[in-house]
């Protein structure tokens, strides 16, 4: 009888490679938030997949920041190396065909002790597919990894073959976690994410990263959930920003983030949203630590 095998696997990168996309593709739903911008992932985010013997716990960390510092960045950094010193494997996501400064720094951080596998995303998008093997080849020589998979996140594309080189290097032992279970994260902390996700991408390049969620209220009635959220930003004008015109832009996000939680809890829900400024709160140390906690 083959032996059970279970842990937990870091997927680690420069700002903005697609591990959050990676993430949702191997545990087979959106468990991470998403956008176009670098530095969307805030926490790290525990997704989990149950396969045939085997059970890995993907843990998604915020893109190791090397450009900017402040309080906040600091605290991502620090998320990420304290995610890689307390896991079984590494994921080590870089763009194909694309390898600077920022990727060196975070492969300094990959533990030895431990089996990294490099996966190399967005294949799709490499015009020309003769670089893939000597680009392949230049990054094989840096580090020792266990396994080397190109894979495209968006498109699903050699997710399988990915999924068998990280259950092939699981300790044996027993699952961490339910079957049905998906990530560790409560249903407060996604519905604060799914708001700040759909921040994001409906507030284009007007908010780059000045933006909080807090989770006010958040009961359940049933198959309904009432949630009661607010969204923190710096400035006045931000929060007209956020708002938008006759309050167009906070109802849009709200509706998109509601649509999302409705599909993610399998309920209905009523969601009221409010914008409040709160001056600095990127730079405040305390504040900082009780958000990437989660709400």
């Amino acid at each position: 009888m083959t032996s059970h095998r279970a842990g937990c696997v870091a997927i680690v990168g420069r700002p903005n490679v697609g591990k959050s996309t990676l993430l949702n593709r191997l545990v087979g739903t959106r468990v991470s938030i998403t956008s176009r911008k670098a530095q969307t992932t805030r926490h790290r985010i525990t997704g989990i997949l149950t396969g045939e013997g085997f059970q890995c716990a993907f843990v998604d960390t915020p893109g190791f920041q090397t450009r900017h510092g402040g309080t906040l960045n600091r605290a991502l950094n620090r998320v990420v190396r304290e995610s890689l010193a307390d896991v079984d494997a590494a994921l080590f996501v870089v763009e194909a065909g694309r390898f600077g400064d920022d990727d060196w720094q975070v492969l300094k951080l990959l533990p030895a002790h431990r089996p990294v596998m490099l996966v190399i995303n967005k294949i799709d998008r490499l015009a020309d597919k003769a670089r893939l093997l000597p680009f392949i080849q230049q990054l094989s020589g840096q580090f020792g990894f266990a396994a080397v998979v190109p894979v495209s996140a968006a498109r699903g594309a050699q997710i399988e073959a990915l999924t068998a080189e990280v259950a092939a290097r699981l300790p044996v032992g027993p699952p961490l976690f339910g079957p049905q279970d998906i990530t560790d994260r409560s249903e407060r902390f996604l519905a604060a994410e799914r708001v700040r996700e759909a921040a994001f991408r409906l507030l284009g390049e007007e908010l780059p990263y000045a933006l909080a969620v807090a989770v006010d209220r958040f009961e359940v009635e049933g198959k309904l959930r009432r949630i009661h959220v607010t969204l923190l930003v710096e400035k006045s004008s931000q929060k007209a920003i956020v708002i938008g015109k006759e309050g167009e832009r906070l109802k849009a996000i709200g509706s998109a983030a509601r649509k999302e939680m409705e599909t993610l809890f399998g309920g209905r829900v009523y969601l009221e949203t409010w914008v409040k400024v709160k001056p600095g709160w990127a730079e405040d140390g305390g504040f900082v630590t009780r958000l990437l906690e989660g709400p």
